[in-house]
Formats: C-alpha cells, structure tokens, sequence
C-alpha cells in the first residue's frame, strides 16, 4: 500500500513525488517533454526533455519515490483507497495524483469530471479545486491535465503544490517544508 501513486513521470509527476512519502509513479514514457529543449526552467541553463525528465526521475527516487514503467489502465475506490491496474501489476493507494499531462483517456474511463482545455492543443483537461482535487475524493490532478500552462517550469510547480496538498490532507494539518543551507 502506498500512500501515494503518481500517474506520469514527467515534470510535473516527479516534481509531485519529490514532496510525498511512500510513493509510487508509474510513467508510460509517452511525455511531451521528451520532445523539448528547454531554455526557460529556474536554475537549468539549457537540458534537453529527456535529460529533465531522468533528472527528475533521479531526484524523486532520491527521496524515496519508487519508480515504475506501465501504462495505466484504470483506477478503482477500495475499502482503503484506490486500486491502480497497470498493463503488468496492480498497486494500491490511499491517494492518486492524476500528472498524464495531455491525455485525459484514463481520467474519462474512470469518472472524472473533464472541461475544455484553456491552452492551445489541449482539447480536454479535469475540472479540478485550487487545491487540485477532482470530483472523486482522493484523486488529485496536477499540471497540463489540470489545465495548467504546458511550460516545464509551471507544471513542476503545480505537481509539487498538489503533493503539498496531499500530504497536508493525510497529515490533518499543513504541510511546510524548507530545505536548509549546509555549512
């Protein structure tokens, strides 16, 4: 049982998984980013999608995120929480993080409520709270999906909002953490 099961692994996914305890994403390798060359992302001069995306995978294993590659195929309540089935394996999870960034295929085929896309080339995106939570309770939706802009940098942003929100809401308070410079 995880406490968290991140769906996507781009910038938004693995910035999500940075924040949260016990988590799992599961990423089908299909992101937009690995297309770009980013030249407009705090603290990156220049990288590659590809090379931003492994850096974040990286960072997010570092703390603890494990790391799976599936295509999701649906997502189910549980007594528990949720079951997450996957083309391999099935996991479970107190909470879902919806970061499939243009693809709302899963979030349809599961219930969740959709709106049209505010960003050009994205037809579809979740109807989703401030604090990124959808019509189901426990799945939470962060970045493009959730109708934020595609650029790396507000979708990493959003992700790790999300995840700040989530681990408020298992915690009963909020969550603050701030990272201290070593001596």
């Amino acid at each position: 049982m995880f406490d968290v099961v991140v769906i996507g692994a781009g910038p938004t996914g693995a910035s999500a998984a940075l924040f949260t305890a016990k988590t799992l994403v599961i990423d089908n390798d299909k992101s937009v980013t690995k297309r770009a060359w980013i030249e407009n992302h705090y603290g990156v001069l220049e990288i590659s999608g590809p090379d931003l995306i492994e850096n974040g995978k990286k960072q997010a294993s570092k703390f603890g995120a494990e790391m799976a590659q599936a295509t999701v195929t649906n997502v189910s309540k549980t007594d528990n929480g949720f079951k997450v089935e996957t083309d391999q394996f099935e996991y479970e999870a107190k909470h879902v993080i919806m970061a499939t960034g243009m693809m709302a295929d899963l979030a349809e085929k599961i219930g969740l409520t959709t709106k049209p896309g505010t960003e050009p080339r994205i037809k579809t995106i979740l109807d989703v709270d401030a604090a990124g939570k959808t019509n189901i309770e426990g799945i939470w939706a962060a970045g493009t999906i959730a109708g934020v802009s595609m650029h790396t940098i507000i979708t990493a942003g959003d992700g790790a909002k999300v995840a700040i929100n989530v681990i408020s809401e298992i915690n009963g308070e909020r969550y603050v953490d701030h990272d201290i410079l070593k001596a």
